[in-house]
């Protein structure tokens, strides 16, 4: 029997240059990555309270033998981008003569892969956890546990360990009010992770939470990660009332981000409160401009309206819209690069994630190019992909040609970001937002200080390794303090991300063109196949 149970949490590497990973934004902030592992935090909570954790977070520091040599047992999690890390790391912890257990996204989409793994915990954890902890302190060396598919009831999970960061190393810090969505885009893997019905945290795990943050003197942004915050609507508008009070309560300590689908926009109620809550931003799927595109590809939300004008009434509220863009579909027609550019810069969304489509593993997208014998044949994700597919996407025979695809997209990031148009979306942004005058606007030292530090650095670095962005944010600054002094903070935060994105930008363009480059001189050459499924009755 095992008592005492001294373990490594490790979260791998996120593999190559990615639009998400904002590496000269954190360093010209003073952090090393955007945002820490929530689902490992959250798993080391769920673990028995004698044993002894330790957390090494492979995008903030290296993992050493002495770590290894310490632990009794490495728990680890991933996503897709971070799979081939995650493999070697497997590799590492048998070489150094420890038992590893594997869980998260990518483990429980691809199980086979993490066949090496000595423990593979699929699926949420909640359900599945004190099968496995019974399992170990039994004295078990191997074994696989398997959740049910969407049954996990969240209301039991637990407040994470917050205790475990060291919050100076991210951005900002994350929560989760809701696991689920209610749509069905065709190449989502949220609904088959997580499933259509959302299921939500009660108000009183969620402060909590924040209690934990606050108590730990995290002062800042937090972002709640839930694919869809709007997906349970009754819910969400029952929580925020008391989110609100909190803020005012605590003088707002906080300031909010999240992901919600387009119809937001169509609830004023709501988003007058996420407003007074303290959300400044959201994350949005457009996907296309095209409404032939989004039918096919089951992104209903998005037809029936017009895009620009349903974010016209979000940043009414006061909150700015990052929105994430595709190129790729079955039914896109010649132009929908241009279409798409001009939909960005009509809307004058300041960050747009541009990416090429990608079969994600057990999607109905991947079922149905399985079933056409359209897929690539592909054993793992290789280290050097971008993981967000800003390069590594088209895992599939596409219908249009892919050179007028991949010209369409070298358009598109091309364009967008250069300097004068970036920083042009970000001035106009800035004079729409109008937050509602009923929002608190309670000073909070411990917040004020921490964006004040924030600002002076990346200011400070900037004018030595950046002249002509600190100049474009100088700029940028006295514009906004002319036309709308109050979203001048929130312009700032969407500028500094330029640090990243103008040279990421550039690098993916370069990429792109060499893609378009080898399909010209015929030196491309399409992957293998995967056999077609064929359907019996």
């Amino acid at each position: 029997m095992r008592q005492q149970t001294k373990v490594l949490l490790v979260y791998p590497r996120f593999a190559g240059p990615s639009f998400w990973n904002f590496r000269e934004t954190c360093s010209l902030v003073g952090a090393r990555y955007p945002a820490p592992p929530l689902g490992l935090i959250t798993v080391a909570a769920m673990l028995p309270e004698h044993w002894v954790l330790r957390l090494v977070d492979c995008n903030v520091e290296e993992l050493s033998d002495r770590d290894l040599g310490w632990a009794d047992l490495v728990l680890m999690s991933g996503m897709l981008p971070q799979q081939e890390n995650a493999l070697r790391l497997i590799d590492r912890v048998h070489a150094a003569g420890k038992l590893v257990a594997v869980g998260g996204p990518d483990a429980t989409s691809s199980p086979e892969l993490y066949a090496a793994a000595d423990f593979r915990v699929l699926g949420e954890a909640e359900d599945v956890i004190d099968d496995f902890i019974a399992a170990w302190t039994s004295g078990e060396t191997k074994g696989d546990f398997t959740a049910p598919k969407f049954q996990a009831d969240v209301t039991r999970s637990p407040v994470p360990r917050f205790d475990l960061l060291t919050f100076s190393n991210y951005l900002f810090v994350g929560v989760q009010f809701s696991r689920g969505c209610p749509f069905t885009c065709e190449f989502c893997d949220i609904i088959e992770l997580y499933g259509r019905v959302p299921r939500t945290k009660t108000t009183e795990q969620m402060l909590a939470e924040l209690d934990a943050l606050y108590a730990l003197g995290y002062r800042g942004h937090v972002d709640f990660v839930d694919d869809n915050l709007i997906g349970n609507k009754k819910a969400v508008k029952a929580f925020l009332p008391a989110l609100i009070e909190w803020q005012k309560a605590h003088s707002h300590p906080f300031e909010f981000s999240t992901e919600a689908s387009i119809n937001l926009a169509d609830d004023q109620a709501l988003l007058a409160l996420l407003s007074q809550a303290g959300f400044f931003t959201v994350f949005v799927g457009i996907e296309s401009p095209d409404e032939d595109v989004l039918r096919s590809a089951q992104k209903k939300q998005n037809t029936r309206r017009d895009i620009v004008v349903s974010l016209e009434k979000i940043y009414a509220a006061g909150i700015v819209v990052i929105a994430g863009f595709i190129l790729g579909f079955d039914d896109e027609k010649p132009g929908a690069g241009a279409r798409m550019a001009e939909l960005i810069e009509d809307a004058a969304i300041p960050v747009s994630m541009v990416g090429l489509l990608y079969a994600l593993p057990n999607t109905q997208l991947t079922t149905r190019l399985g079933r056409e014998g359209r897929l690539f044949a592909s054993d793992h994700v290789d280290e050097g992909v971008s993981g967000d597919q800003c390069i590594a996407g088209l895992n599939f025979d596409t219908k249009r040609p892919r050179i007028d695809i991949l010209r369409d997209y070298h358009q598109v990031v091309s364009s967008i970001y250069t300097p004068r148009s970036f920083f042009d979306r970000v001035r106009r942004v800035g004079e729409k937002l109008r937050p509602p005058p009923a929002v608190d606007k309670s000073f909070n030292f411990g917040r004020s200080m921490a964006d004040a530090r924030l600002f002076t650095s990346f200011m400070v670095k900037s004018a030595f390794r950046h002249p002509q962005l600190a100049l474009q944010m100088t700029r940028l600054i006295g514009q906004g303090m002319r036309t709308n002094p109050g979203a001048v903070p929130a312009m700032v935060k969407m500028a500094i991300f330029y640090a990243h994105l103008g040279p990421f930008a550039r690098y993916v363009s370069e990429e792109i063109a060499s893609q378009i480059e080898a399909i010209e001189d015929g030196s491309w050459a399409a992957p293998e196949r995967t056999p077609a499924i064929v359907m019996t009755a």
